[in-house]
């Protein structure tokens, strides 16, 4: 049991930093496109469209039938491997695999917008994709979504106040703000380092993600539970 939950934390951690981590590189590096949270993209859809926002624009809603591509192909490789994991180490492959892309296609420290920029943002939401399904068909092996962290500052708040309530003494609800703190942190961390990352070498930046996912598969793939 303390294996399963050393685990737990190891992933949701590695899974929020990745996350924030994508959102924030094709924000900074790639026209402002969101590759994990990708409904955030309707609001910069909609804000480059009242700007006079031409093909550029319309090309943003495009994230989300590729996302949800990934997500049925997500499906159908957790349902044929055992080992629930696996589908991390596809994710990190195809970040790898735009990583790669970004750097044959010149994307250190550019942010030019051109087609294969937006091939590799495509490629990093495909990827994120995996993440979501994920976050969705195994929620018990993560403290809460990785991608979308509203859910997760509700209940952050909720467990802080019903600390609060109880004296202080409630164990359950101090867990919950723990979890919280790794969650959100993760995330976060992962912004930053995106943004980082994204202004200082660009798309190319994307490897780093798909390195760290496959150690936390290598990391984890001896638990099946």
């Amino acid at each position: 049991m303390e294996e399963k939950q050393n685990n737990v934390w190891f992933v949701t951690l590695v899974l929020t930093l990745i996350a924030g981590y994508c959102d924030s590189i094709t924000f900074v590096a790639a026209d402002k496109i969101f590759s994990a949270h990708v409904t955030g993209n309707f609001i910069v859809f909609a804000y480059q469209l009242i700007k006079g926002g031409g093909a550029d624009a319309w090309i943003k809603l495009l994230t989300f039938p590729v996302f949800m591509l990934s997500v049925m192909v997500g499906g159908w490789i957790a349902a044929r491997f055992s080992n629930k994991h696996f589908l991390l180490l596809i994710e990190g492959f195809v970040l790898l695999i735009a990583g790669a892309l970004a750097y044959g296609f010149g994307y250190i420290n550019n942010t030019e917008i051109t087609w294969p920029m937006y091939v590799v943002v495509m490629i990093t939401v495909f990827a994120m994709g995996f993440q979501n399904a994920y976050g969705k068909l195994f929620a018990k092996d993560t403290f809460g979504p990785t991608t979308m962290m509203t859910g997760n500052v509700t209940q952050f708040a909720l467990d802080i106040r019903s600390y609060c309530n109880s004296g202080f003494k409630n164990a359950d609800f101090l867990s919950g703000i723990y979890k919280g703190l790794v969650t959100l942190g993760g995330f976060l961390l992962g912004c930053i380092m995106g943004a980082c990352i994204g202004k200082l070498l660009g798309l190319a930046g994307m490897v780093l993600p798909g390195i760290a996912m496959a150690i936390c598969y290598f990391a984890t793939d001896k638990s099946k539970a």
